[in-house]
């Protein structure tokens, strides 16, 4: 599988040899490096390929004269060409690319920017949108007209606190000094804090202050749309660090929960997992444009709840790629929630919204762009019950990657996908992406397939998984045996002189036949449950009501 993403990619130095060099695929490629977050291009290496030909050499003047190519046919790309040899031998050339401050653009007028390992092609509005993210300066790191006296010490102080107690920040940094720290993080320049700084360190008057602080409102809504309660966190008081605590703790649907069945027992599962709401807060207030006014609203229904978040995807990411798709709008912000582990700095947060979903027999969330905001819905019940216990057994047994439960789940809500479907649902666009997201299911037996290439049908097979033992790994039985005696006991006080196989198609029919039979072997060890006859004639009752049938 290849590993170019969005800030690497490899070129064949067969390319830029002879008459027709492809000087113009690589200015469009360095121009969409420098409109993204920069990166680098190796040359020499084929596709597929981990390293050059040995002993491969570089054309003599050829780092100068991609130089002045590249040069010749763009506008504010800043690289540098640098000669590499590698282990084997071979000569290569990296381009490294920086972020450009301003718009990067082809000197025939045409712009393009890197999304995961493509080059794509702005056009229309979406360059006034890429124009308006590319100011010189960060919004971050502009003077906020207040003075680093003005700090709220209290604030400063939780910072520092989190910050020095992070296993994600380097030792170095922990050792620094209050002042040092400040600037490390861009939160002081010159005596003066910036807008990050105020945001995060400036109390309620530095928020204030900058204008477009983030304010919170959670809303209820009935079954008929009506608003029957409402939570605000619009005082500026609290810095957006502590605004993520703040909502999951005070909105008490939060903390409301609902019971599902499993066999004569129930389980208690919330109404919303806490990694997934935290998330969501999280991006949301990590991702908005802080340059643009505008409430976060979390609107909560029976059925679910909708985070709007002003402002829309940064440019280059949509609803349909945000599996994959990773554009920092805020730096700085991400930087530190990042560093006292409120997020994952790689884009990581929306894979995880899928697995905790997926992996509890919830639907996958749903994301709507509009003109000025961006909406994500996710549901409340647990619409496949069966599937949170397939995908807890499944994972307890062998231990699954995070895309293998995500596909798993995405399985385990339907009847079964093709090819192109399960291409879909995890915004894979080739065939060995597809590959990535199935993992070792089809290895291990969990997932079977019919058909080939495009005709190809992935689903679950109750009988793969009997054969693969998930069977034997369940919760129930293995780590609590005694809730399967329970369950026994329980059904035969309502149904006594029962077979075996009545029992075991009453309590559940996923436990092991053995399994349960050693379960009933120890309550007749123990007095509790008696039989008559031999064999598969054998009848089980309660001692209690057998009225002294044999044991024997």
């Amino acid at each position: 599988m290849s590993d170019e993403n969005a800030i690497f990619d490899r070129k064949s130095l067969r390319l830029f040899t002879g008459k027709n060099a492809g000087w113009d695929d690589l200015a469009k490629d360095c121009v969409a490096f420098a409109n993204a977050n920069g990166g680098r291009i190796t040359i020499g290496v084929e596709d597929k390929c981990e390293a050059p030909p040995p002993g491969q050499l570089i054309p003599e003047g050829l780092g100068e004269q991609i130089t002045k190519r590249v040069a010749e046919r763009t506008l504010n790309v800043p690289m540098v060409v640098l000669p590499q040899v590698a282990e084997n031998g071979g000569q290569i050339l990296d381009i490294v690319i920086s972020r450009s401050p301003s718009v990067a653009s082809t000197s025939d007028g045409r712009f393009y920017l890197r999304i995961a390992d493509t080059c794509v092609p702005v056009t229309g509005d979406d360059v006034l949108r890429l124009a308006s993210e590319r100011s010189g300066r960060p919004w971050e790191a502009m003077d906020s007209g207040l003075v680093a006296t003005q700090i709220v010490p209290a604030e400063a102080e939780h910072l520092f606190q989190r910050l020095r107690a992070s296993e994600r920040v380097k030792a170095s940094v922990k050792l620094k000094s209050d002042p040092e720290l400040l600037a490390h993080y861009g939160l002081v320049h010159d005596s003066h804090l910036t807008r990050l700084g105020a945001l995060l360190i400036g109390g309620s008057y530095g928020r204030r202050t900058i204008g477009t602080a983030p304010i919170i409102q959670a809303m209820r809504y009935d079954e008929d749309g009506r608003k029957i309660n409402k939570w605000s966190w619009d005082d500026y008081e609290l810095s957006p660090i502590d605004l993520v605590d703040a909502v999951w703790k005070e909105v008490p649907d939060f903390r409301e929960s609902y019971e599902i069945a499993e066999g004569l027992f129930r389980r208690k599962v919330p109404a919303y997992d806490e990694s997934v709401i935290r998330e969501l807060l999280v991006n949301a207030l990590v991702h908005r444009p802080y340059t643009q006014q505008g409430d976060i609203f979390l609107n909560l229904r029976p059925d679910g709840m909708t985070i709007v978040n002003p402002g829309r995807l940064p440019l280059g990411v949509t609803p349909r790629n945000l599996l994959h798709a990773s554009r920092r709008r805020n730096d700085g912000l991400a930087r530190i929630f990042h560093d006292i582990g409120l997020m994952e700095r790689e884009g990581s947060g929306f894979d995880l919204i899928y697995d905790r979903l997926l992996s509890q027999g919830r639907p996958v969330p749903v994301a709507q762009e509009g003109p000025d905001s961006v909406e994500i819905t996710i549901q409340r019940r647990i619409l496949k019950p069966e599937a949170l216990r397939l995908i807890e057994e499944a994972d307890g047994y062998f231990q699954l990657t995070q895309r293998e439960r995500i596909t798993l789940g995405l399985l385990a809500q339907s009847e079964g996908l093709n090819a192109k479907e399960l291409a879909q649902a995890v915004e894979a666009e080739t065939s060995t992406e597809t590959a990535s997201w199935l993992g070792r299911l089809l290895k291990l037996g969990v997932v079977s397939h019919t058909g080939k290439t495009s005709a190809t049908r992935y689903f679950i097979d109750s009988e793969l998984l009997r054969t693969a033992r998930l069977d034997k790994q369940t919760t129930l039985v293995r780590i609590q045996p005694y809730r399967l005696q329970e369950l026994i006991r329980e059904d035969l006080s309502r149904y006594p002189n029962s077979s075996s196989p009545d029992i075991n198609r009453r309590i559940g029919p996923e436990i092991a036949p053995r399994t349960l039979k050693r379960a009933l072997d120890v309550l007749v060890q123990q007095g509790v449950v008696a039989f008559t006859g031999v064999k598969r004639w054998r009848l089980y009752s309660l001692a209690s009501e057998s009225h002294g049938q044999s044991l024997g």
